[in-house]
């Protein structure tokens, strides 16, 4: 029985622990591995004596993914395949789809130019929200050091340029699964800086902001909503579309700058949707 609850605990937090590893190590297999063997090592040990399982099980992840990174790195790792975004079959593929699509290509392709101790501090603090204390046993540095490594690959991500800025599309789409996924940090990452919302006077009636500037006020618009909005092509560019019906009630087009979003503009004007070319994705 005590195993069965414990198995329970475990499975309530996979989603979790797999997100974790698949932001560290950018294959879903590995991932897949990295979560197995935290569950082994929880089934060997004294639950029990276990306050923050959620906690630990993160910790004990974090451990895991650092090592296959150094191991992966000792190898001399092969080139990120140009397919990394697709992932393996699963039990819930509709939710592995999305994994894939909020953290992007683009992303996995800059984490892999950190270190392993500087990917780990990163993804733990900036995505997922830990402190320098907790990460600093799992790198094996002080909290201080900790911060240094989580500071130094942030400027690192913040100034590489976007592998993605050739496919507006792509980053229109990751910027729906993020949207749909709440992920703040990765919609942040997919806004121009000088990022701006723009709704017409039909659109602001409905309940949408006449004007956002900058990407914390639009990333925060986002974050977590969408989840009606459809990938469709707007005039032939990429875009989303909320319809109701089969009709569309409000379209958003993208203006895409360097492979970052540099503009929303939503449309619902009654008289404006009626002379767009709309295609749904």
């Amino acid at each position: 029985m005590e195993r069965d609850w414990l198995a329970d605990q475990f499975e309530d937090r996979r989603a979790h622990l797999r997100a974790v590893a698949y932001r560290m190590l950018g294959s879903q297999n590995e991932a897949d591995d990295a979560v197995q063997e935290a569950w082994l090592r929880l089934s060997l040990s004294d639950a029990a004596a276990i306050d923050n399982l959620s906690g630990w099980l993160t910790t004990v992840v974090a451990r895991v993914c650092l090592d296959m990174l150094r191991s992966r790195n000792s190898r001399k790792e092969a080139p990120l395949p140009a397919d990394l975004a697709l992932v393996s079959p699963a039990p819930n593929p509709s939710d592995e789809a999305l994994m894939a699509e909020s953290v992007g290509l683009a992303m996995l392709v800059v984490l892999q130019t950190l270190t392993p101790s500087e990917r780990v501090a990163f993804v733990l603090h900036d995505t997922f929200g830990l402190s320098f204390e907790e990460i600093a046993p799992i790198v094996g540095r002080s909290p201080a050091a900790a911060r240094q490594l989580a500071s130094r690959a942030r400027r690192r991500v913040q100034g590489s340029p976007s592998p993605e800025a050739s496919a507006p599309r792509e980053v229109v789409r990751a910027f729906l699964a993020a949207a749909k996924g709440g992920d703040f940090q990765a919609l942040l990452w997919l806004l121009d800086p000088s990022a701006v919302l723009r709704s017409d006077p039909a659109a602001v009636e409905i309940g949408a902001p006449a004007t956002l500037v900058g990407p914390e006020a639009v990333a925060g618009r986002f974050s977590g909503g969408a989840r009606a909005a459809r990938l469709a092509l707007i005039d032939g560019a990429p875009g989303l579309v909320w319809a109701r019906g089969g009709q569309p009630q409000v379209v958003f087009t993208f203006t895409i700058r360097g492979g970052k979003v540099a503009a929303i503009d939503l449309i619902a004007a009654s008289e404006r949707l009626a002379g767009l070319r709309i295609e749904f994705l």
